[in-house]
């Protein structure tokens, strides 16, 4: 097993059909502590959904896997770079010129991949 890297899951949710659940499912699994935020309230993985609106600080962040569609990066944006992650994963939908400009700009490294094919892979 890989070093636990702490993952903020940007956009989880309680809803079993969506790929933030999985993603969620999938670092506990592979032994990844991971910190579900969302807008979405309950749980995920036995974990409570922290509310992405009160953008609570969350210290040493490793990873941030997004889950939310561009359109509404604006007004996470600045917050999600406030956490100082190592790297940014842009799931497949979730690309955004303009915020992998500034996370690279910040030393982020930036990653338009997909979680849960890296955790499989082994490449997380």
């Amino acid at each position: 097993m890989t070093d636990s890297k702490k993952t903020v899951v940007v956009g989880a949710t309680p809803n079993p059909s969506r790929y933030a659940y999985q993603a969620a499912h999938m670092l506990s699994r592979y032994g990844h502590t991971f910190i579900p935020l969302s807008i979405k309230q309950g749980s995920v993985a036995g974990e409570e959904i922290m509310d992405l609106r009160q953008k609570p600080l969350i210290p040493e962040v490793d990873t941030l896997t997004l889950y939310i569609g561009s359109r509404h990066h604006a007004e996470w944006m600045d917050y999600l770079l406030s956490l100082s992650p190592k790297r940014i994963i842009f799931n497949p939908g979730t690309e955004n010129p303009e915020f992998m400009q500034k996370a690279e700009e910040q030393g982020i490294e930036v990653v338009a991949g997909c979680t849960l094919v890296m955790l499989r892979t082994g490449i997380y």
